[in-house]
């Protein structure tokens, strides 16, 4: 009898895991990584200990990492101010409201794009990548979006902004993925077009929903320009803005040499803004953080 089996002396094939270029390029990518976390983080851990710092260490330029001269009179002061939480609250409004808003479209428009037989199918998406690529301009937005009667409202900030084509073909890849039969078998059993939308396809988008959100959300929270273009009242401004004026106020109190106390208590209020401003961000995305890769790559690549 014989037997086959494999010859100890026989030379072993190294898979491409344990090969010599891939632990190199293992290093290498922790090292690149290491590297772009600590780009990312400085700016962030320096204005945080900017926050917590007196004002004189600020102006000397010497606060880095590490607070000088503990001090949170800069967040009592800011926090006392009523303004600050009015404008803090109409960033909220704004930005919950305005990515409802988006999300609804975009999945609207990104499902009817996905289908195939939809005539005049090229005719959307010509016309949402044209948008990408051209304006109107700033001074026909502005006459637009006042001869519509929404200045000073909050349609002014939702309204023009409320389908990023980005997010929108993003999320058309991923119904595109989605198996058909799968709403085949919905139709056959008597769903509509919303029954099926509402059932079965957005059930099956969390990924990709959770990752739009977070995109719509931080985009809006971020943004100033358009309230500060169509806002006169101060109480309707967004807490970005009330941030831009406090940097403006800054500038030009240096610029015009005014006195001291004023331009270092600015410069610790410039701070405390940036990390009350930031702090809801970072605190919302570890929620939707486990959907956000996931969500990009099935809605980047198809199949």
């Amino acid at each position: 009898m014989v037997i086959l089996g494999t010859r100890r002396d026989a030379p072993q094939t190294r898979g491409p895991v344990d090969s010599r270029g891939y632990r190199i390029f293992r290093v290498v990518n922790t090292v690149v990584l290491i590297g772009v976390v600590v780009v990312t983080l400085y700016p962030f851990l320096n204005i945080v200990a900017r926050s917590l710092s007196e004002e004189a260490y600020i102006i000397a330029g010497k606060v880095n990492l590490v607070p000088r001269g503990f001090d949170l009179t800069a967040y009592k002061l800011l926090m006392s101010d009523p303004m600050f939480w009015t404008n803090y609250r109409n960033t909220v409004v704004y930005t919950v409201v305005a990515t409802l808003i988006s999300i609804v479209l975009t999945t609207c428009y990104a499902y009817v794009l996905s289908k195939p037989q939809l005539k005049g199918r090229g005719v959307l998406v010509g016309i949402a990548l044209f948008t990408m690529f051209f304006s109107g301009g700033l001074i026909p937005n502005y006459v637009l979006v006042t001869s519509l009667g929404m200045k000073n409202t909050i349609w002014a900030v939702v309204i023009p902004n409320a389908i990023s084509v980005f997010n929108l073909l993003v999320m058309k890849a991923f119904f595109e993925s989605l198996p058909t039969e799968l709403e085949e078998a919905a139709a056959v059993d008597g769903l509509n077009t919303y029954g099926i939308l509402l059932r079965i396809v957005l059930p099956l988008s969390k990924a990709i929903i959770a990752t739009m959100v977070l995109f719509y959300a931080v985009s809006f929270w971020n943004s100033w320009f358009t309230a500060f273009l169509y806002f006169d009242r101060q109480d309707l401004l967004p807490v970005t803005v009330y941030l831009r004026n406090l940097i403006a106020g800054a500038t030009s109190a240096e610029s015009a040499a005014a006195d001291a106390d004023k331009v270092q208590a600015a410069a610790t209020l410039q701070a405390v803004t940036i990390v009350l401003t930031t702090l809801p961000i970072l605190a919302v995305y570890p929620f939707v953080q486990r959907y956000f890769v996931r969500g990009v790559m099935l809605g980047a690549v198809k199949g």
